[in-house]
């Protein structure tokens, strides 16, 4: 079931904003707009956090690589079709693997893209995840599973390695959906979502749990997760006979595409003073930064998946690579905190599960 595409990346279209750097001075006021929001770190500063340091290791996450049947328009991981090279090779993933069998703090492996599907040596890859024994947590966009018949038994893949499948959905209705992420993308998305429950997926057993992710449609903060969640259990079930277990609320950081469209639809002012104003102090200590690691497909290592897209790389001397990991040193880092950060911190917080608080 073939989805089309309403944008291309910004890569793809020699955007200014898909340099990093250029990105990272827009948020600091110095290119485009010259609107200036209280530093970050000061902010934490201010409630008790003048460094922000790491917990445990227990969430080995990584970016398998920027390749994707779909081209959303929120995406801050700047995702397409035409990302091709951008992939994680089985080298790297070997990597991967060497370190999540030597530290035995991590229990969970979250596998994120792009459509991470997409990479030739995903399946291998969960397969030698799951023989450590290590939780997978498969990020997935629905739409894979029908956009090629080589897609269509990922189900039972998912099924056979008891994969959490995290799932984007925006809305349960067609328009809300498809204005976000491509025409087409709300009845492929069904699809998978009835294929996923075929399989057992969303339903009793508690090795198979299907959760939704919902990302505004546009330059607000998400709602209580808790009453979107009811509100999509209800719908999806009545209209589609659909089941599913959580659902994610979490906040569009500016980033990549989103922030291209908070410029372009002139909110981008707007839009941080909200996440500035809404910034709650209690999120602070939850960050999903503080037990994670986030490698991107060339093996570099950050605090987080959007502190990759900005090119963000971990604060440690000598050790940013997975050639030089160093667990003892990783321990002692500071985290890298920048104005993108204040998404993480709004309202109840966002992080890869969701609300914080």
């Amino acid at each position: 079931m073939a989805t089309k595409q309403k944008t291309k990346s910004l890569k793809s279209k020699g955007a200014d904003l898909a340099n990093t750097f250029f990105q990272l001075e827009v948020l600091n006021g110095k290119q485009i707009s010259d609107a200036k929001f209280p530093a970050f770190g000061a902010k934490i500063g201010e409630v008790g956090y003048p460094t922000l340091t790491p917990t445990e290791l227990e969430v080995f996450q990584l970016n398998i690589g920027k390749l994707c049947n779909q081209t959303c328009t929120h995406c801050h991981v700047d995702a397409g079709p035409d990302r091709k090279e951008e992939n994680m090779d089985k080298a790297t993933l070997e990597k991967c693997l060497k370190v999540i069998a030597a530290v035995p703090s991590i229990h969970t492996v979250d596998i994120t893209g792009g459509a991470p599907e997409m990479n030739a040596h995903f399946r291998w890859f969960v397969e030698e995840c799951t023989k450590l024994g290590k939780k997978v947590i498969n990020r997935c966009n629905l739409t894979i599973i029908v956009a090629n018949k080589k897609y269509n038994d990922l189900p039972q893949f998912f099924k056979k390695h008891k994969v959490h499948l995290i799932s984007s959905l925006p809305y349960f209705s067609e328009g809300k959906t498809d204005s976000q992420r491509g025409d087409g993308v709300f009845q492929a998305s069904i699809k998978a979502l009835q294929m996923l429950n075929e399989a057992g997926y969303g339903k009793n057993d508690p090795d198979l749990v299907l959760d939704l992710v919902y990302n505004p449609n546009g330059a607000f903060l998400p709602d209580d997760q808790a009453s979107l969640q009811s509100l999509f259990k209800r719908k999806l079930s009545t209209k589609f006979d659909i089941s599913f277990n959580s659902l994610f609320a979490i906040t569009n950081l500016p980033i990549a595409r989103f922030l291209d469209y908070l410029l372009q639809s002139g909110n981008y002012e707007e839009y941080m003073e909200k996440l500035v104003n809404a910034f709650n102090p209690m999120t602070v200590e939850s960050l999903m930064c503080r037990n994670t690691i986030s490698v991107s497909w060339e093996g570099y290592l950050h605090d987080c998946d959007f502190n990759q897209m900005l090119d963000l790389k971990v604060a440690t001397s000598g050790n940013r690579h997975l050639d030089d990991f160093d667990l003892e040193a990783l321990k002692n880092r500071k985290i890298v905190v920048n104005q993108h950060c204040y998404g993480c911190t709004a309202g109840a917080g966002s992080s890869c599960g969701g609300e914080i608080t």
